[in-house]
């Protein structure tokens, strides 16, 4: 259920990843990142919710979705020896909005030392109108989007309209022509590994920057 990496003593910080609703943590986004992380000495923990550990295609519901997401934030404490306000929280799509609902949750949020997020779905497909953000005025820590110019679920002016509602410090990295799966036009000369990379060194760059 856990895939952990970096190193085991004497960081600092360390960042949770979880997965969107159609992958698992084995997605090349979260392997990239999780890889460029443990280069720059960050550790690093993906997790698969349970309905990928059952094998099952359909998300689990919301209470699941949510407990799962804070137990594994408990579990990358437990292995760091870092209290949770040391951690950076985050994913893609689906992850990542769980790790922003825990983090500003009314009830119990989860510490945070901020939140990394990859693609956030702002709203359902093709709903524009049901917006993903009532807890956003709950989140006060540091907050990265990580989203592509022609993402369906998010897009830019919509973010922007939207995101200062955050009372944290709010960044945003926009991919050049990518898609909410991160994939660009071929007119724009990048490669779907080039976007990983961006992504990637954006979300290391965002976590080391953060206060220690």
């Amino acid at each position: 259920m856990y895939a952990y990496g970096g190193p085991r003593k004497g960081a600092d910080r360390a960042v949770l990843l979880a997965h969107g609703a159609g992958s698992d943590m084995h997605a090349d986004t979260l392997t990239t990142v999780a890889d460029a992380l443990a280069g720059a000495g960050i550790p690093c923990l993906r997790f698969n919710y349970p309905y990928r550990e059952a094998g099952r295609r359909a998300p689990d519901r919301a209470p699941v979705l949510e407990a799962a997401t804070r137990e594994a934030a408990r579990e990358l404490a437990r292995r760091t020896g870092l209290p949770g306000e040391r951690l950076v929280l985050g994913g893609r799509s689906m992850g990542g909005r769980y790790c922003s609902l825990v983090v500003g949750a009314d009830s119990e949020p989860v510490p945070a030392l901020g939140l990394a997020l990859l693609g956030y779905p702002l709203h359902p497909p093709g709903k524009p109108e049901r917006l993903r953000v009532e807890h956003f005025p709950r989140l006060s820590v540091p907050v990265l989007f990580v989203s592509g110019t022609r993402d369906a679920l998010a897009g830019e002016e919509a973010l922007k309209r939207e995101a200062p509602a955050i009372p944290g410090k709010v960044s945003f990295h926009w991919l050049d022509t990518a898609d909410h799966g991160f994939r660009p036009l071929k007119s724009s000369g990048l490669t779907r590994e080039d976007v990983l990379a961006d992504v990637a060194a954006t979300v290391t760059r965002f976590v080391v920057g953060l206060p220690s």
